[in-house]
C-alpha cells in the first residue's frame, strides 16, 4: 500500500483530486529532458569530430573531453560511433606506443571530417538564426 502512495501524482491544491494541471510541470520536465537527450545524440558525432580535429585522441581522452563539456557519454555509445565515423571516412586511426601496455588506437579527423566540421558549424549557425526568429 505504501508503494502505491509514493507513486501517486501529487495533489498540489490538496482538494482531494489530482488535476491534470498539477502533473503538468512534471510531465513537461520529462518531455523536455527527452528532447534534450535527442538533441545531444544528434550533436554527439559533431562533438567527437571536433575533439579529434586538432590532434589524434585516445578514446578515454575523447570521453573525458565530452564529459568536461557536460555531455553524457558512456563507452558503450562512443565505440560504435567511432566505428561509424571511421567507416564513413570522417575519422582515421593510428596506433601509438603506450608506456602502460600495448599500443593504443588514436583517432584523428580526415580532410573530409574537417570539411564536415566546417559545414556543420555553418548549419548550426543557420539553425540558431532560425530559432532566434521564433
Amino acid at each position: 500500500m505504501v508503494d502505491d502512495i509514493r507513486h501517486m501524482p501529487a495533489d498540489a491544491d490538496m482538494d482531494g483530486v489530482v488535476d491534470a494541471t498539477e502533473n503538468l510541470g512534471v510531465q513537461a520536465d520529462q518531455y523536455a529532458d527527452q528532447l534534450a537527450t535527442q538533441l545531444r545524440k544528434g550533436f554527439l558525432a559533431y562533438c567527437v569530430l571536433k575533439v579529434c580535429s586538432p590532434e589524434p585522441r585516445y578514446t578515454s581522452d575523447i570521453i573525458r573531453q565530452l564529459r568536461e563539456a557536460e555531455l553524457v557519454v558512456v563507452e558503450g555509445t562512443i565505440y560504435p560511433l567511432l566505428s561509424r565515423l571511421q567507416k564513413d571516412g570522417l575519422l582515421r586511426h593510428e596506433w601509438q606506443e603506450s608506456e602502460q601496455g600495448p599500443p593504443r588506437k588514436y583517432y584523428k579527423t580526415t580532410e573530409y571530417g574537417d570539411e564536415v566540421i566546417g559545414r556543420t558549424i555553418e548549419k548550426i549557425a543557420e539553425l540558431n538564426t532560425a530559432l532566434e526568429k521564433l
